[in-house]
């Protein structure tokens, strides 16, 4: 960390933040929760996973181009940071058994979570240069891995001690992941500055809409951001869907007691272990390799990785499922979020971190909703994982057509 600068650090530090989020939420002790709550498939979740997606995707793109004003990206930032970070504290409060309000504030934290993201992700062109930002994103996502087993650690063995099928230790963990998500995000509101940004107008609602409409009509004539976003959205809809459906997955598979529901609890920990230093080698890989080569790594190991998910019927086969998907996942996000960095205008980078974002998160809609579908209409949820093989087939494809030289081209912003 010392060969970053102090803006870096501080951006860095939040992925430390809201990767306890990603962890105990997303993807392990919030699913596990929500089983508890609603007796029945666990897949379910997919569903409710995929109507957060659309409220975000909707809000992206107007946010980001409305952001783009001076002094406008910390304050929205802010206030989705807020309301991520109260309302997962608040699901330790939600009533037993009120499944219908404890989905609604889950909706509302992952709407913060992922409308934070927007503008900390847009955050990266004022925080770095372009030779650094494959460095500062993959530094991110591999710090975030290895802070975020601390909060989730101790959320682990609070559940243990407590007991797997009792309420409290979840609660408990609910609560520490909001309060490490809020300690970590103080660096990035104190010493990062919006850099790059457009002069206020007199009515900015109004040219925010403008300019937005703008830009969705010419976007297409930026070659390789629009060949990248619709690459991006085949194969970052099967990440986000492994990310978000891993334990309700393995939980209909492998059946819900609590010696494996637990040991599966552990092997997440354990993969964000693994996480951490191929997320740094991805980075590094990428400086020598290109970055575009990389993400066609990561594509091609989550292929093996849903084959592998088809055949698991033991709990060790998760440990080995866990460590393909870990050596890929943060590696695969961080390019695809610096890659595209590189490739657009400084000054609009929160109107087109807003598209990067619908692109995401109309994808993550899919995914889930695929395999909760399938699992559905063929009873058996060891179909579902092939559903979202060829999301990644068709991603690889579509990125061979991005021009060679694209990581060196600067799109001009769209007047």
């Amino acid at each position: 960390m010392s060969k970053f600068t102090k803006q870096e650090i501080s951006w860095i530090l939040y992925d430390c933040g809201n990767s306890a989020y990603s962890m105990a939420i997303t993807t392990a002790l919030l699913p596990i929760y929500f089983g508890m709550f609603r007796t029945g498939n666990s897949m379910d979740l997919g569903y409710f996973n995929s109507l957060a997606s659309i409220l975000v995707a909707i809000l992206s793109p107007i946010l980001g181009t409305i952001a783009d004003y001076k002094d406008k990206k910390k304050r929205f930032f802010l206030f989705f940071f807020l309301l991520g970070v109260f309302f997962t504290a608040a699901l330790a409060i939600v009533p037993i058994g009120m499944w219908q309000l404890l989905i609604f504030f889950y909706i509302l934290t992952a709407v913060g979570f992922s409308g934070a993201n927007i503008f900390y992700d847009s955050f990266l062109v004022d925080t770095t240069i372009d030779e650094r930002m494959d460095r500062v994103s993959t530094s991110g996502f591999a710090f975030g891995y290895i802070a975020s087993i601390i909060p989730f650690g101790i959320s682990l063995a609070i559940v243990y001690v407590i007991g797997l099928g009792e309420y409290l230790g979840f609660q408990l963990g609910f609560v520490i992941t909001a309060l490490w998500w809020g300690l970590f995000t103080i660096p990035m509101i104190r010493n990062v500055r919006q850099k790059h940004y457009i002069e206020p107008e007199p009515n900015p609602i109004k040219s925010s809409f403008i300019r937005l409409g703008k830009t969705f009509k010419n976007i297409r004539s930026h070659k390789p951001v629009f060949i990248f976003l619709i690459a991006y959205f085949l194969y970052i809809d099967g990440v986000d869907t492994i990310i978000k459906m891993a334990v309700p997955y393995s939980q209909s598979i492998l059946g819900g007691d609590s010696f494996n529901m637990f040991v599966l609890l552990g092997i997440l920990l354990i993969i964000q272990i693994i996480a951490f230093p191929f997320a740094i080698l991805y980075g590094r890989l990428a400086e020598r390799f290109t970055t575009k080569r990389m993400i066609f790594v990561g594509i091609l190991t989550y292929i093996v990785a849903c084959i592998f998910a088809y055949g698991i019927d033991h709990i060790s086969d998760i440990f080995i499922l866990g460590a393909m998907i870990g050596s890929a996942q943060g590696g695969i996000q961080a390019l695809s979020r610096s890659y595209y960095a590189k490739i657009i205008p400084k000054k609009n980078s929160n109107e087109f971190f807003g598209f990067y974002n619908v692109f995401g998160k109309f994808a993550a809609i899919l995914g889930p909703f695929i395999m909760a579908f399938v699992t559905d209409i063929t009873g058996d949820p060891r179909n579902s994982i092939l559903g979202i093989i060829p999301l990644f087939v068709l991603g690889f494809i579509i990125l061979l057509f991005l021009p060679k030289t694209t990581e060196s081209v600067e799109v001009h912003p769209v007047e």
